[in-house]
């Protein structure tokens, strides 16, 4: 014979209270707006004098308009061309490099040979 009893039964838990008495958060984004008055619209900051937006997960400049693509179009084109810029000069390191390394073997191995040489000119002394 169990000492408290055959089956375990907790008691039952009493329903929690609600966090908050308004009901409020079960109305929907723009009901809210509507009746708290809450229209925060999208972010916006100001950069270099042009204003920007946020819409759609995108910073959209505020100027808009067809300016603002032919402008986007010419910063793409000047970005390949310093891409192209900075390539080459790259290159022209690289191969300056190579020039410098190729020049100082040289200097080393005739700096080697002229002490060979006084080396052998003691000798005969």
């Amino acid at each position: 014979m169990p000492l408290f009893g055959n089956t375990f039964s907790p008691k039952k838990t009493p329903p929690r209270k609600s966090a908050s008495l308004s009901s409020l958060h079960t109305l929907d984004r723009s009901t809210r707006e509507i009746e708290l008055g809450l229209e925060y619209g999208p972010p916006v900051m100001n950069l270099g004098g042009q204003s920007w937006k946020f819409e759609e997960g995108q910073w959209i400049s505020e100027s808009g308009g067809n300016a603002s693509g032919r402008e986007v179009q010419r910063l793409k084109k000047r970005n390949v061309q310093l891409e192209e810029e900075n390539n080459l000069l790259k290159l022209k390191i690289e191969i300056l490099l190579d020039m410098l390394t190729e020049t100082t073997v040289e200097y080393h191995l005739i700096e080697k040979e002229v002490e060979d040489i006084k080396t052998q000119h003691r000798r005969k002394k």
